[in-house]
C-alpha cells in the first residue's frame, strides 16, 4: 500500500510542476505580447506626433530584454 501512495504522491507532485511551468510558459508570453503591444502603440504616436523617439527606443529595449530572457516564441504564436 505504501508503495501505491508514493507512485501516486510522485504523479501528483509531477503534475504540479508541469501545471506551474505551463502558467509561467503563458505569463512569459502574454508579458512579451504586451511589450510587443507598446512598442507597436509608442512608435505610432511617434509617427503622429505625439510621441517621441525615446518613449518608443525604451519600449524597444524593454521587448528586446525580455527576448534575451524568455525567448521570442511569442512572436510566433
Amino acid at each position: 500500500m505504501a508503495g501505491f501512495l508514493d507512485r501516486a504522491k510522485e504523479q501528483a507532485q509531477r503534475g504540479l510542476t508541469q501545471g506551474k511551468q505551463k502558467i509561467d510558459e503563458v505569463q512569459e508570453k502574454r508579458a512579451g505580447s504586451d511589450l510587443l503591444k507598446n512598442l507597436g502603440a509608442a512608435y505610432y504616436a511617434e509617427r503622429r506626433g505625439s510621441g517621441s523617439p525615446q518613449t518608443t527606443q525604451q519600449a524597444l529595449q524593454a521587448l528586446e530584454s525580455h527576448i534575451a530572457t524568455h525567448g521570442d516564441a511569442f512572436l510566433r504564436a
